[in-house]
């Protein structure tokens, strides 16, 4: 007897995707080549002129993994034990944080006064980790890109900033954090707002001289870092390698040519 007979197979799986649902597909193969190249939909077949229940089942499970990707909190016994200075913008709680996203650029004068006070100032390389939109993202990421980029940058001879860690945040808190303590080279691991292909997307911003007198174009960004996407290891050794070019090139976001 088959050890799996009596039960339903876990839809949440990534291979789940790897199936070929057409019924009868005029070739096999070529299908079975498209959905290697992405993420998307491909080859789910229809039952009359609807999805077929395995297919509409795969996408509510999707689509219930990114509503909790949103709603789950970062691991902070992580950020405790990485050594993290801790803030918070202004948002006060979870729900307000997707309500109100201009809040989530924003930190209180004390906050700004204790970033101040109790940072590093001038540093070479500033490291930023926010919350973002997906606490799944940092849970699963932070703790292998983390330890690819300190010692990237060690071997380097990088002076790193004291690490801060930002609750309820979005992306525009760098420039904020980058401008009080003159960071050279400002980085952002944040979670992606998630899709239907995971909820562990990370994605890493970087500016030179980030300022929130500069527009958005002034990023450099790396995204889709996750284990079936960018690995964090693979993605740490990309950021390191990005920011030797930014601090040659003395520019990023648009305006650095790579």
């Amino acid at each position: 007897m088959n050890e799996t007979e009596g039960f339903v197979s876990d839809i949440s799986l990534p291979e789940v995707k790897e199936r070929v649902l057409i019924d009868h597909p005029q070739s096999l193969a070529m299908v079975r080549r498209l959905k290697k190249t992405t993420n998307a939909r491909l080859g789910v077949g229809r039952a009359g002129d609807r999805y077929k229940t395995e297919t509409l089942l795969k996408f509510r499970a999707d689509h219930a993994i990114a509503q909790d990707a949103v709603w789950t909190d970062i691991d902070e016994t992580l950020i405790d034990e990485m050594g993290f200075y801790k803030v918070q913008t202004l948002v006060e709680n979870k729900e307000e944080y997707v309500r109100r996203p201009d809040r989530g650029r924003i930190f209180s004068d004390e906050t700004m006064e204790a970033i101040k006070r109790d940072c590093l100032h001038e540093p070479d390389v500033q490291l930023v980790v926010a919350d973002g939109l997906s606490g799944f993202a940092i849970n699963a990421n932070l703790k292998d890109i983390y330890a690819i980029m300190m010692d990237g940058f060690q071997e380097k001879g990088y002076r790193v900033g004291t690490p801060i860690f930002v609750r309820y945040s979005r992306v525009a808190t760098m420039d904020k954090i980058s401008e009080a303590l003159g960071a050279t080279v400002t980085i952002q691991l944040i979670g992606e707002r998630p899709g239907l292909a995971t909820g562990e997307s990370m994605s890493v911003y970087m500016a030179y001289e980030a300022s929130s007198k500069k527009p958005e174009s002034q990023r450099t960004v790396v995204s889709n870092i996750y284990e079936q996407g960018i690995p964090p290891l693979e993605a740490g050794a990309q950021v390191v390698h990005l920011t030797e070019v930014l601090m040659r090139e003395k520019k990023s976001g648009v305006d650095l040519k790579i």
